[in-house]
């Protein structure tokens, strides 16, 4: 057992935290009595997102065998799982115990004033919910119209000609700003986030995509506001065009600290090339996690509270999945992957969604057509759509972050036969490779953001596939040293993970 602790430790002390999990665990098996391993393993659990297995695994078996010190730091751990799933009136009751069996912890009382305020917030906020209000989109459309907040004239970047689209000078231009470390006035961040959503909101909640022949689409898993690898990226794809189709797979927001900045030069892509440049909605394109992440602390501290609420509302517009398909039959020359694909008259296609696939087996297509998704807004904590933004990979059962399911490969084969789909492509998951090819070929994810919040080690990846439908991967590293360290989680939450 303490062999296997020792390995366990250093995998943890070098980020590689699955292997730390497992190890952790064996030694449990040997010596359920370490206090030292049960608090070690429940660090891990946090750094791997596996916060449902944080607030639900058997606690008071747990505690029993750790010392006071080691029961304050598990009731302190469980509730950060809490806070991290939503649950905040959970995390308040064990940070409470925490203060209790160790009077003078200071982390856990700041906590503690932290969530009681969030719940407070949030419950005058859905008290107020219910009153009609004005779209933001709408208020500030008008004030712009009518010539407010006007460009400084000491402002030295990028300009909109007039109402006009951004062209790709522009987004250029824009970029290098940004790199530059300087904003954009509200005027231009406004404009560029409504026509983003003056398209969106005309998309269907399955969006088709088809590849032409000779041209090829490239799917991009998480970013998570890591703008300079994100830059990156863009050179290894290529900027989208008129001739080369971009599929956002969700998460663009939230953990680093250029958030708004991607944001920002996605949705010109999208209101440049409307229909090359595809974004679908991730969970963390949603309030409750933008309150806890950073995207809102982010976008107020640079932007203003009207941009926060103007994303909001943008958020509830964007597609929740997408059909690629090819228009070509498979070659005969390429390595089948799956062996046997599925076809649709003759052709490939991929169902790309954030999370994962469903609690039902008769879910379909025109199911998923059928999502209000803009009547929805948020995805709640079970249904069709929170599914669709939550779901892992594991077999089917309670989702090891605590929201949606696990799905596993008998699901995912019968599925995709049911609906004549190739493959399932999501994201949502870390993978220290990038990419993986899991449940015999039919479940592809695709992470897209390397050293995950500085600290994870993984490389990251995108999808490329060409007009028959084969498909092909580009792994790539992070860049270098960041100017600032990833964005804080939350005005209103300190002294997390």
């Amino acid at each position: 057992a303490l062999s296997l602790k020792s390995q366990a430790n250093t995998h943890f002390s070098s980020s590689r935290y699955r292997e730390a999990l497992d190890l952790y665990t064996a030694s449990l098996n040997k010596n359920p009595f370490d206090p030292i391993v049960w608090s070690n393993r429940a660090a891990v659990r946090l750094k791997l997102e596996e916060y449902g297995l944080g607030a639900s695994l058997p606690f008071r078996t747990q505690v029993q065998v750790l010392t006071r010190t080691f029961s304050a730091q598990a009731y302190y751990r469980r509730a950060l799982a809490n806070l991290a799933i939503l649950k905040p009136k959970a995390a308040i009751v064990d940070l409470k115990k925490v203060i209790s069996l160790d009077p003078k912890n200071a982390a856990a009382k700041s906590q503690l004033d932290a969530t009681q305020k969030l719940v407070r917030r949030l419950a005058f906020e859905s008290a107020i919910k219910g009153k009609e209000e004005e779209a933001p989109s709408v208020t500030l459309q008008k004030q712009l119209d009518d010539g407010a907040f006007p460009i400084p004239s000491d402002y030295d970047g990028p300009r909109l000609d007039g109402d006009a689209r951004p062209t790709s000078d522009f987004v250029d231009a824009m970029v290098e700003h940004f790199k530059a470390g300087k904003l954009l006035p509200k005027r231009i961040v406004w404009q560029i986030l409504i026509g983003a959503y003056n398209i969106l909101k005309e998309e269907e909640t399955l969006v088709d995509v088809p590849i032409p022949e000779g041209q090829t689409v490239d799917v991009i898993g998480d970013v998570h506001g890591q703008f300079y690898d994100f830059m990156h990226l863009l050179t290894l794809t290529g900027a989208p065009s008129s001739s080369h189709t971009l599929v956002f797979d969700g998460d663009l927001v939230d953990r680093g600290s250029w958030s708004v900045e991607i944001l920002l030069t996605v949705f010109c892509y999208k209101w440049l090339y409307p229909r090359n440049v595809f974004i679908n909605r991730g969970n963390h394109e949603t309030s409750d996690m933008n309150r806890v992440y950073g995207y809102e602390g982010e976008s107020t501290k640079k932007y203003g509270p009207q941009t926060f609420k103007l994303s909001e509302e943008i958020f509830t517009a964007l597609p929740l999945a997408t059909l690629i398909t090819a228009s070509e039959p498979p070659r005969s020359d390429a390595s089948p992957n799956p062996p046997n694909p599925t076809l649709c008259k003759g052709v490939k296609r991929f169902f790309v969604v954030h999370g994962g696939l469903f609690s039902r087996d008769d879910v379909t297509l025109d199911d998923v057509r059928a999502i209000p998704r803009m009547k929805l807004k948020q995805p709640g904590q079970e249904g069709l759509m929170c599914e669709m933004l939550w779901c892992d990979a594991p077999g089917r059962g309670p989702s090891k972050r605590g929201v949606g399911l696990g799905f596993g490969p008998d699901i995912t084969r019968a599925w995709t036969e049911k609906n004549e789909i190739t493959a399932v492509i999501r994201a949502h998951e870390v993978r220290q490779g990038g990419y993986s090819v899991e449940h015999g070929g039919l479940l592809i994810t695709v992470f897209s953001a390397p050293n995950y919040v500085d600290q994870v080690g993984n490389l990251a990846a995108f999808a490329r596939i060409d007009s028959s439908g084969e498909m092909k991967f580009t792994t790539f590293e992070a860049q270098p040293v960041r100017p600032c360290p990833p964005a804080p989680l939350s005005s209103s939450t300190t002294t997390w993970i």
